[in-house]
């Protein structure tokens, strides 16, 4: 985990039941006798979410509606943490202020809240939800974030993923995304399904942390997102200084640089690690440093 993520040494739990009462009743002792929640209980994870959004980050009001991804917020900073170090090595960069533009936020806006409340940028997010959008509108309403911090736009062209989105006046010095990893709504259960069969859930519920259709699967998955992303990337190259994406599978790492190096753009591998769990993300940029 980044040396800087408040969340590297774990959670302060009493501190986060006492801003969210709602958690004690969800508290566990781990086999070292520390106290934790289930991780593969979706309430749990969401309750915690709530928590540690209200103490570290002051963000008093934070839901979303049943189905949709509820992100871990440690992994999430990270990212943006990885971002920022990335910004302050780009020397060319001579901007005031950092605004960043979060491709495909969901319901949960959880990147523009993180970058605003913890780092202090401004943020455009899209999406193509209607629901999702809704409940952004109502998140930034609740928390007093006016459009001028966060703003969110909606991507009408479905078969789109920037285009239209970003002009040169909005001075955006990176994009970021979770893409889609799957490549169909049949892959997605299938994985859904092993993994509730793992963890021998009893409740039939599916994976821990949510998710619709638009936020699991995409024609093609991860990597055809991305190669999408690049195309798209390439008639923003002085819109933009960094583009960046998660990388959830290793495979996709070789086929993407070449497809970066095929557009000419010089890119960055940044790696990322939460405990035993590793990732990373890809940057690449049009600009000379």
């Amino acid at each position: 985990m980044h040396h800087k993520n408040p969340h590297k040494s774990g959670y302060d739990i009493d501190k986060l039941c006492s801003q969210m009462p709602q958690l004690k009743s969800h508290i566990i002792l781990t086999k070292g006798n520390t106290k934790s929640i289930n991780f593969h209980d979706a309430e749990s994870v969401k309750l915690l979410n709530k928590a540690l959004l209200k103490a570290h980050y002051k963000i008093k009001f934070w839901d979303i509606p049943k189905g949709y991804l509820c992100p871990p917020v440690p992994g999430r900073l990270d990212y943006l943490l990885g971002i920022n170090d990335l910004i302050k090595e780009t020397t060319n960069l001579s901007y005031r202020e950092i605004k960043g533009f979060d491709v495909g936020t969901g319901a949960n806006l959880i990147y523009p809240l993180l970058g605003y409340s913890f780092l202090g940028w401004k943020f455009s997010a899209s999406e193509i939800d209607d629901v999702a959008i809704n409940n952004g509108i109502n998140i930034l309403r609740e928390n007093k974030i006016t459009p001028k911090q966060i703003h969110i736009k909606k991507q009408n062209d479905v078969n789109s993923i920037l285009k239209g989105l970003i002009v040169a006046s909005d001075r955006i010095a990176f994009t970021m995304c979770n893409p889609p990893f799957y490549k169909n709504e049949k892959e997605a259960l299938d994985a859904s399904r092993r993994k509730n069969k793992n963890l021998k859930q009893k409740n039939g519920e599916n994976r821990n942390f949510g998710g619709l259709n638009n936020e699991l699967w995409v024609e093609g998955g991860e990597l055809e997102f991305i190669i999408k992303m690049i195309d798209e990337s390439t008639s923003l190259k002085n819109e933009v200084i960094w583009f960046t994406s998660l990388v959830s599978n290793q495979d996709h790492i070789l086929p993407l640089q070449k497809k970066l190096k095929k557009a000419k753009a010089h890119y960055r591998i940044i790696d990322m690690g939460q405990g035993q769990k590793k990732s990373r993300f890809i940057a690449w940029s049009y600009i000379k440093k």
